[in-house]
């Protein structure tokens, strides 16, 4: 800000990206503003392409079959009393009161809102999965909210302008008395910045190489290829119907990209008189090959309720934090802590834990021990760290083999043994709670990998989706109480290898599988699909081959099964690679990302270790947003480093993303009481 600039005038900040990021940063400066900055006006600007709240993601404008991988009463914008934030607590709607509110007409539905909307809104129920548009429409509802509320706050005022472009550079300014930033858009216009927020949300990615290579094999052989992108995004118009279509990923992209070409192109899914669903084709579907390195799909979304005692850490609560600060008082710490060493031993003996103890307090008949008995005795087989032994403990005081966990096996399971619980039978009724015509026994039909992954599919089902196997639902929020306390280690804490690949790559990798999958539905959806012929199963460790001579891409995967290993293949003239874009700044498909890390305005988070460098692609920034070397500019979403919990967050559950918005905000508003502080010259009155 300049020395001769009016001392009223406001503090401007400009907000790159209007998302759900942006939005929850927004509603934190609101509700921080009469503590720390009541006097102060700001100006904000949010530039975005998109109306804010919901951004490109979770924008309008996108099929009515695409959904949310949370229920309908999980989903928050607003802090409530959980919440462990410096800032104070300001209450609003979650998405399934905000449902309510509209149904009885005391919120008003989006402007745009059609009859799929509302016949969503008449319709859901708190344990069902919303679409996406629906959350744009709360989205949208709380930003507004928030302005409401911000119009309310006082006479000082805060002025929110959303930007409709695209913001190509950011020319830094130089100190708080020096010249302001100016962000540069599409249109050739300009914005003045005292102070930047760069919230840009999820980006693709520039091609790999091995993309490259893949398009640019297709081209010579008249082939499609689909690189890896946000579902939505991707024009599938071009898969041929009928044609025989690889696959490669089996997370949330790959089953909205399921989704897409089948129900999308005119499918129907009905149950039959057996409760059983099955899908009717419109004969437009490709045929699907699916397969990826696991072989079996997220697992599935829980709609059961804990029955025994609450879930709570063992291993790494608060005595592990303690630990932690007398272990960094010592000199032996300097290589730091190691995840695979460690921190993943412990991962392993809290879900081990979690799971049993709900088995055992929930369903006290299905262990032959109380769990004042049984608990001590797992503790001594985990602290062995020997499965052996645990699995010992498993099987003499766990009668039924379904009710046993192990680790190793839910990681991988095609690489293990099918388990005597799985059942290749007929069909999968939800009402029935299993597989139409099973033999509810040892019927390993599941001879073939096709017939492997449907009983695996089958099996998550009903474990997720049954109250006598709530041990999941704990296993699930042990795993999440997991992800929080391990969020709350310093960065600096953590050795490089860690930092850079462990907990970006395995540790958040493997908490995806376990807590991010599809809805139930969706998994039974893909069963009537198998069984319709439509898709067809790879297996796991699948390897892709780009056969010049054939003129075709070739791949083949496996998994075990009884008596040995099953194989398959497939040929097709269409590859799609079916997962969401790599978070790398530098290789990022937005040019003001790439531009701002080409100039060393925003930094990739690297680490040296022995001399060996590793770097995550994503952004450096402090707890409070702050990008290091980059005055009074901060970076919060995606992109940035650091476990951050997710794009939304629980009710009632202290969720990450309000720590983290609540942090940047009030940041925020005391680097803008410094700006305005800084241009008012001496002896003037504010």
């Amino acid at each position: 800000m300049s020395g001769d600039q009016d001392p009223r005038a406001a503090v401007r900040i400009v907000g790159i990206g209007a998302g759900p990021a942006a939005a929850m940063l927004l509603e934190r400066v609101v509700a921080n503003r009469a503590e720390l900055a009541p006097d102060l006006r700001i100006e904000l600007r949010l530039v975005d392409p998109h109306p804010p709240g919901g951004g490109r993601i979770w924008r309008s404008a996108q099929s009515p079959l695409l959904k949310l991988n949370s229920m309908l009463a999980d989903v928050a914008f607003f802090t409530d009393a959980s919440c462990r934030i410096e800032g104070p607590v300001a209450p609003g709607p979650t998405l399934a009161e905000w449902v309510r509110a509209v149904r009885e007409g005391a919120i008003e539905a989006p402007a745009w809102a059609d009859a799929e909307l509302f016949r969503e809104l008449a319709e859901i129920g708190e344990r069902d999965f919303p679409t996406r548009r629906l959350n744009n429409a709360y989205l949208s509802w709380a930003f507004d909210e928030t302005l409401r509320r911000a119009g309310a706050s006082g006479p000082a005022g805060l002025s929110v302008e959303w930007v409709p472009d695209r913001a190509v550079d950011v020319e830094p300014g130089c100190g708080e008395r020096g010249t302001p930033h100016r962000v540069r858009l599409a249109s050739g216009a300009e914005l003045e910045a005292d102070l930047v927020v760069h919230a840009l949300g999820h980006s693709g990615t520039l091609p790999s190489d091995e993309s490259i290579r893949l398009g640019a094999f297709a081209d010579r052989h008249g082939l499609g290829y689909i690189a890896p992108a946000f579902t939505a995004d991707v024009d599938l118009d071009g898969v041929p119907a009928g044609a025989d279509v690889i696959v490669r990923g089996l997370g949330l992209a790959a089953i909205d990209l399921v989704v897409l070409l089948t129900e999308g192109r005119g499918g129907r899914f009905a149950r039959d008189a057996d409760g059983v669903l099955g899908y009717r084709p419109s004969g437009r579907e490709p045929i699907l090959h699916l397969g990826s390195r696991r072989g079996v799909p997220y697992r599935s979304k829980i709609t059961t309720a804990l029955s025994g005692d609450p879930v709570r850490l063992e291993y790494l609560g608060a005595e592990f934090h303690r630990a932690l600060e007398e272990r960094a008082d010592r000199a032996a710490d300097a290589e730091g802590l190691d995840f695979e060493r460690d921190v993943w031993p412990l991962v392993v003996a809290e879900l081990t834990t979690g799971y049993y103890r709900e088995l055992s307090t929930g369903h006290p008949g299905r262990v032959t021990l109380d769990w004042t008995e049984f608990a001590p005795r797992l503790r001594a087989a985990l602290d062995t760290r020997d499965p052996g032994v645990l699995a010992a403990l498993a099987a003499a005081h766990v009668p039924d083999p379904e009710d046993r966990f192990d680790l190793a096996v839910f990681d991988r399971p095609l690489a293990h043994a099918p388990d005597p619980g799985e059942d290749a039978g007929a069909g999968w009724s939800a009402e029935a709670g299993g597989f139409r015509g099973s033999a509810g026994s040892l019927a390993f039909a599941a001879g073939t990998v096709q017939d492997r992954v449907r009983s695996h599919i089958a099996q998550d089902l009903r474990h997720r989706t049954s109250p006598e196997h709530s041990a999941t639902l704990a296993l699930f929020l042990t795993a999440l109480h997991v992800y929080l306390s391990l969020a709350e280690v310093p960065g600096e804490r953590w050795n490089a290898r860690s930092r850079a690949a462990s907990l970006p790559g395995r540790w958040h990798a493997f908490f995806s599988y376990l807590a991010s999958g599809p809805p139930g539905h969706r998994l039974e959806e893909l069963l009537a699909l198998a069984d319709a012929g439509v898709v067809r199963f790879l297996g796991g460790d699948v390897e892709l081959l780009a056969d010049e001579d054939a003129g075709a891409f070739r791949a083949s995967g496996s998994a075990a099964v009884a008596g040995g290993t099953a194989r398959t293949s497939a040929s097709a003239r269409v590859l799609i690679d079916a997962w969401l874009p790599e978070a790398c700044a530098s290789r990022s498909d937005d040019p003001l990302l790439r531009r701002l890390v080409e100039r060393g305005v925003m930094r990739e988070l690297a680490v040296v270790e022995r001399g060996e460098r590793f770097t995550t692609g994503r952004i450096e920034a402090s707890p409070e947003g702050r990008l290091p070397g980059a005055p009074r500019q901060y970076a919060v979403g995606p992109f940035v480093a650091g476990l951050t919990g997710g794009a939304f967050t629980r009710p009632g559950f202290d969720s990450l993303p309000f720590r983290v918005h609540d942090r940047c905000a009030r940041a925020l508003l005391a680097d803008a009481a410094a700006v305005a502080r800084a241009a008012v010259p001496v002896g003037a009155e504010v």
